[in-house]
């Protein structure tokens, strides 16, 4: 039996030119076209951000598993393409992961344990090409 932990709930007008707020209020930003100059973040920045975190929170998991601690400075350099061709829009990505002080091994074993558990990395998987890389 499946057991919801949290629900996030927005509202959001305008689309890619508007804003979206949070039912809480903690989110409250505007939104602006990729590229564009106007002030505001974007989709495809947030989904990046959250990617990310929650990537690291994966990383966290597979580590404890693995009996390894993660790095203090453990980051996910997260890149979300909007990206158009003849069938239309679509999302591709790229995770770069910085594991300071692991080696490459157990590095690459908390990113591939990451991979499996992280919700965006299963939401993601076999509909975008997602490349993901140690740096």
């Amino acid at each position: 039996m499946s057991k919801v932990l949290y629900t996030g709930k927005t509202h959001t007008t305008g689309g890619r030119e508007g804003a979206a707020r949070s039912s809480d209020g903690r989110l409250d930003v505007q939104l602006s076209s990729p590229g564009s100059s106007a002030p505001g973040t974007n989709p495809e920045q947030l989904f990046a951000a959250g990617w990310s975190a929650c990537f690291i929170g994966a990383m966290g998991l597979a580590a404890g598993q693995l009996k390894v601690q993660l790095p203090a400075q453990t980051a996910v350099d997260a890149e979300v393409d909007l990206v158009n061709n003849d069938s239309g829009y679509f999302l591709q990505a790229r995770l770069n992961v910085s594991l300071p002080g692991l080696d490459r091994e157990t590095a690459q074993a908390i990113v591939d344990g990451a991979h499996q558990t992280c919700p965006y990395s299963k939401l993601s998987r076999g509909n975008i090409d997602v490349e993901i890389k140690l740096v």
